[in-house]
């Protein structure tokens, strides 16, 4: 089947068919012709694959790449790679997303090195967002793309971070990491000449600015669905990983662990299927089932519901508010483990010590630097006239790794003059 759909456009485009690509931009039905040689044939058959590979494989309900709105500024489409592949190909090879590789995710470098970074923390939520979106037939590149996306935002420190950001800017709009993401991607990012961002997809910007408005987002027209499980995979990642990584560095116990229910299944699931295993093969196991158990549900509840509006546009699930969840029962257990890892993992005394520390050298730094914006480097300086200084200093701050912010911070304290180092 697919391979006479690709024969059949091959022999539509050699037949002297005139093949025409839509224009980007906000609402734009009109196309552009391609001009056909030998030399772009080839171009030409790959751009048409683009939209018979969604056509064939994509569920009426995906976001499909023809549905775009486009971007803020025009592009012409690209030879082989559809809008959404081109929008996780720019931030995958950001600057801003390889310093997620310098962010905590819960715990510390100090703390050791098994644990989560910032990013491989996405690159797991990636990796399960893909897994849901191929099985739900969504679109794959849009979901990658927003998964690789959703925390890019993030200051240093984690959300002890955040908090401090939030507090000294609140009476400049406070901060969230969710729109920092956005303002990097369309301000921040410097990969072109002609202008700045990455000039991504009208959908992963509104995707981002979802997430940016959570409380909004659970009322009235729902998110694309590849927004919602990006959503979904974050979740669901964090609890198996903040697991995996506190029962390593022996923050938690697997007995008062397994009084959970959905660590009592999935710990069962593992005694039948591997007998008694030593206590490294035993978490890993039990990580491995946790996910698999949620992912399981989600896609299980998922199906039956979308199995209802096949047929239906994106659109037109989006305006009938429909929203993807998991059971009654592994929602509750979820919520079960979350509230314990709450208590027992993110306020455990050797976190809340190293966060303290951390929260001082940040909080010093943003209040040093709203006083002293002369300190900052050339390129905050000239954005606080755009801005203002206090939320300049707060983008630079934010911008920054844990161990760079720890190095402007010594630098800031002990050399009264001189700008800091740009990133």
């Amino acid at each position: 089947m697919i391979a006479f759909c690709f024969c059949s456009v091959y022999e539509k485009l050699t037949d002297g068919e005139t093949y025409g690509r839509r224009k980007p931009g906000i609402g734009s039905g009109t196309t552009e012709p391609v001009t056909r040689d030998v030399a772009t044939l080839s171009m030409m058959i790959d751009l048409r694959r683009v939209d018979d590979r969604e056509h064939l494989l994509l569920a009426s309900y995906a976001m499909h790449s023809r549905d775009t709105a486009g971007r803020m500024r025009p592009e012409l489409a690209h030879g082989y790679r559809g809008p959404y592949a081109r929008d996780r190909d720019r931030v995958l090879h950001s600057s801003a997303f390889r310093r997620l590789s310098g962010k905590m995710q819960v715990f510390t470098g100090e703390m050791g090195e098994y644990h989560r970074t910032r990013l491989t923390h996405t690159l797991e939520v990636a990796s399960v967002a893909r897994t849901i979106a191929r099985t739900l037939r969504l679109n794959e590149d849009l979901t990658e793309t927003l998964a690789l996306l959703h925390d890019i935002g993030h200051p240093p420190y984690g959300h002890c971070g955040e908090d401090v950001l939030a507090e000294v800017l609140g009476p400049w709009g406070g901060f969230s990491h969710n729109q920092f993401a956005i303002t990097i991607v369309t301000e921040l990012e410097q990969r072109y000449t002609d202008f700045p961002g990455l000039n991504l997809t009208m959908e992963v910007l509104s995707g981002q600015d979802t997430r940016a408005h959570k409380a909004a987002a659970t009322v009235g027209r729902s998110a694309l669905l590849e927004v919602q499980i990006v959503d979904l995979a974050d979740s669901i990642t964090y609890d198996a990983h903040d697991v995996d990584d506190a029962l390593q560095m022996g923050m938690i116990e697997f007995g008062e662990l397994a009084k959970l229910n959905i660590i009592a299944r999935t710990s069962e699931q593992v005694q039948r299927r591997y007998g008694n295993l030593p206590l490294n093969r035993r978490r890993q196991a039990l990580v491995h089932e946790l996910v698999d158990l949620q992912i399981g549900d989600l896609l299980s509840a998922s199906t039956e519901l979308l199995h209802c509006i096949e047929g239906q546009s994106s659109d037109e699930i989006r305006g009938a508010g429909l929203r993807l969840g998991h059971s009654t029962e592994v929602a509750q257990e979820r919520a079960e483990l979350e509230a314990y890892l709450f208590e027992s993992v993110y306020r455990h005394p050797r976190l809340v010590a190293i966060r303290e520390a951390a929260r001082s050298r940040l909080g010093e730094l943003l209040e040093g630097l709203i006083e002293r914006p002369d300190r900052l480097p050339l390129r905050f300086r000239t954005r606080g006239t755009e801005v203002g200084t206090p939320r300049s200093v707060g983008d630079y701050l934010a911008g920054m790794t844990d161990r760079f912010c720890d190095a402007q911070h010594l630098y800031f304290t002990t050399h009264p003059v001189g700008p800091l180092t740009d990133w």
